[in-house]
């Protein structure tokens, strides 16, 4: 009688594309934040030549569910004339990202301020330490579980199979039986 020990391993299938995704996450991304005025230094391919370009402004919208898929819309006005990009946080196109202040926001899109001018469109800064909004988040990490190692088929006798049965199965006590004494009720 072969014996195998059945291990399952439980893992949904949002941790393995967790996992397939996690080899494609860039390290020393801050925590980015709607109201947060950022700075992305972005490397541009031209030909045979690279640079880097920087855009500095508002974060007025993020979205994605999983962390791969996290996109920012940073908003800057130039003139009179407002320019807006879509960034994936994660892209490595994407050299580095400069979280400068922190404003006041209550909501995860501030779209709104869009349609707003002057003194309107000011956003109340909160007091924040750079060196905290800069901080290095912390990718989450998942880890696969091994699978089981099979053990070896181990052939054995039916003598052998017998013997390991009747180990397997507990004996019952049996008490000594003592003789026991009858009671005599007298007739009347």
């Amino acid at each position: 009688m072969a014996r195998f020990s059945t291990l399952y391993i439980i893992m949904t299938n949002v941790d393995i594309v967790r996992k397939a995704q996690s080899s494609f996450l860039q390290s020393g991304r801050p925590e980015i934040r709607t109201g947060m005025e950022i700075e992305v230094h972005q490397k541009i391919k031209e030909g045979n030549k690279e640079r880097i370009q920087r855009f500095k402004g508002v974060v007025i919208k993020t979205a994605g569910k999983s962390e791969l898929e996290k996109t920012m819309t940073v908003r800057r006005k130039v003139g009179a004339f407002g320019v807006e990009k879509i960034f994936a946080i994660h892209s490595p196109t994407i050299d580095k990202i400069d979280v400068l202040r922190q404003f006041k926001v209550r909501r995860k899109s501030i779209k709104f301020i869009r349609d707003l001018t002057g003194k309107a469109a000011r956003l109340k800064e909160v007091s924040w330490d750079k060196v905290a909004l800069n901080a290095e988040r912390v990718l989450p990490v998942v880890e696969m579980p091994e699978a089981p190692k099979k053990e070896e088929k181990v052939e054995t006798t039916n003598q052998e199979v017998k013997a390991e049965e009747e180990a397997e199965v507990p004996t019952e006590k049996t008490e000594e039986s003592t003789p026991k004494e009858e009671v005599k009720t007298e007739e009347k």
